[in-house]
């Protein structure tokens, strides 16, 4: 549902509609009055035209055509003439579908919506079944930002139960519709309703939820616990439990209910996440989430998106975001004092590519895919001659709190961009392997580090190097274990790098840990916490 970028108000667009109306040009008509409900969806006037169009057109719907690239607009007028016309239950669809496009507009926010006589006309399943897709349409839990234009369906739903109030599926999708919106006790009591109406699975998911979000905990398990009596096979709802106990510290009693699901269906998408999100908070061994990757890059055709991997790396050295660089290291060796200069296209790239903070490293690889027109000797030249920050507002953050910072990031995306040189190659001979290797193996610093994590990442994103480089990781966090580098930032930055390392020995991620832990509250970890926190506000 495109929409018309032109600047007119809405009593602008409603001015040329009066004008084409005028002259019997009603196409050019609904095309403004579809422009002035975008700009003001509950504007008087703009009713008022749109009746004025009906009452010439005879309620021509062909005014506002439908399409795979239909006009935002088009469609909420179509929506009002289709009520006008006694097809409401066919409006509230469309509305439903522009309030799916753009949550945040008042769509609904008018009388036919809401007056109380409405559901008479509608059948309550169809109803209900209007409030499933405006639950499916919105985020959940709705930000209190965009509930109020939503709140038109609420009253559609406390009315339909006013004229249906032993209805199931009314009751349940009411129920969902509410909790959504934050009026929790209310979702509660539909959804009870519901299910002493009729007790199916769908209506014990609802209370479930309901339960849940008011910290009914044990309610909520008891219901999702019915609901899968109910219906043995849907495995989402065992997800939703394993989530549920998660949530509360139950990690063992989550991880048998992840089993019970995957021993029915093992490649089941959401069983798949939520065990290796639970695993991994269970122990933080970062090879689950590597094996969560795997997945997803092996199942592209997932029935929806899932966040648990992004959620699991959020904010964690090195799988969500870039860590402080040392007071004492030098940002540039000296093997790169010889650079020269990259090009000016090279550090515009750069600066359009280079961010402190990704999902996880996948994401990190696949973003950096615009270095891959970018040659050698400019991916060299940006990480001794990084560009100024970019003219953004989070340019203007990184260079505000810290200059190093931004050098950090830009270095990090060089080394990133240096993984799609030459992909062709194979990895043992190939380019790519060895200027990271090359940098890499140099003294301690932000470069090394940098083209340690691009060596970490192509581990993550290629199967096949991951014993070269966990073997790689290994000899130098074996170099740093003794001794008296062992304290040093530089150690912890490379103990970080090494708990991110896919398969890693067991030997070498205990060292990696014992480094870690021994750098306690230490400057380092006050810094990172600093970062952190600045990351959150950028």
């Amino acid at each position: 549902m495109p929409e018309d970028d032109a600047a007119l108000s809405a009593e602008e667009e409603l001015a040329l509609a009066r004008l084409a109306l005028g002259e019997g040009d009603l196409r050019h008509a609904a095309d403004h009055v579809a422009a002035a409900l975008v700009r003001s969806p509950t504007l008087p006037e703009a009713h008022e035209t749109l009746a004025r169009l009906a009452a010439a057109s005879g309620g021509d719907l062909d005014l506002f055509p439908l399409g795979q690239h239909a006009f935002v607009g088009a469609v909420v007028a179509r929506a009002h003439l289709l009520a006008a016309a006694g097809r409401p239950a066919e409006g509230l669809d469309l509305l439903a579908a522009a309030t799916g496009y753009a949550p945040g507009a008042p769509w609904a926010a008018v009388p036919w919506v809401t007056a109380a006589d409405l559901p008479e006309r509608l059948d309550p399943e169809r109803t209900a079944r209007i409030l499933m897709q405006v639950c499916a349409a919105v985020p959940d839990p709705v930000p209190r930002r965009l509930r109020e234009p939503l709140q038109p369906y609420l009253a559609l739903a406390r009315n339909a139960i006013t004229v249906h109030p032993e209805h199931p599926l009314l009751l349940g999708a009411a129920s969902a519709l509410a909790r959504r919106l934050g009026e929790v006790a209310l979702a509660v009591a539909w959804a009870t309703r519901g299910v002493r109406a009729e007790q199916t699975k769908l209506g014990e998911v609802w209370l479930g939820y309901a339960y849940r979000s008011a910290g009914r905990t044990a309610d909520a398990l008891a219901a999702l616990e019915r609901a899968v009596a109910l219906d043995p096979d849907d495995l989402a709802v065992y997800a939703d439990i394993a989530g549920t106990l998660a949530d509360h510290g139950r990690l063992d009693a989550a991880l048998d209910w992840v089993g019970r699901a995957l021993a029915k269906d093992p490649s089941f998408d959401c069983a798949v996440h939520t065990a290796h999100r639970l695993r991994f908070q269970r122990d933080g061994d970062v090879d689950h989430l590597v094996a969560l990757a795997d997945f997803v890059r092996d199942h592209p055709d997932d029935s929806h998106e899932h966040g648990d991997l992004a959620e699991c790396c959020r904010g964690r050295p090195w799988l969500g975001q870039v860590t402080p660089v040392g007071a004492d290291d030098p940002l540039v060796p000296e093997s790169l004092a010889d650079s020269t200069l990259p090009s000016a296209g090279a550090a515009r790239r750069l600066q359009q590519l280079a961010q402190p903070a990704w999902a996880h490293p996948p994401a990190a690889y696949d973003a950096a895919v615009g270095f891959a027109t970018v040659d050698l000797d400019d991916l060299l030249g940006l990480l001794a001659h990084p560009p100024e920050t970019p003219p953004t507002a989070l340019g203007r953050v990184l260079a505000g709190q810290d200059p190093a910072l931004w050098v950090r990031c830009a270095q990090v995306w060089a080394c990133l961009g240096l993984l799609h040189h030459r992909t062709d190659e194979p990895w043992a001979e190939s380019t790519r392997r060895r200027v990271l290797g090359a940098l890499a193996a140099g003294g301690p610093g932000p470069v090394a580090e940098a083209a340690l994590f691009a060596l970490v990442t192509a581990a993550w994103v290629e199967p096949e190097v991951r014993a070269d480089v966990a073997g790689l990781v290994a000899g130098r966090l074996a170099e740093v274990a003794g001794g008296r580098v062992r304290r040093t930032p530089a150690a912890v930055q490379l103990a970080h790098l090494a708990r991110a390392t896919p398969a890693l020995d067991p030997a070498a991620r205990a060292t990696a840990e014992s480094l870690v832990a021994d750098a306690g509250a230490g400057p380092l970890r006050r810094l990172w916490r600093r970062l952190t926190a600045l990351f959150r506000r950028a």
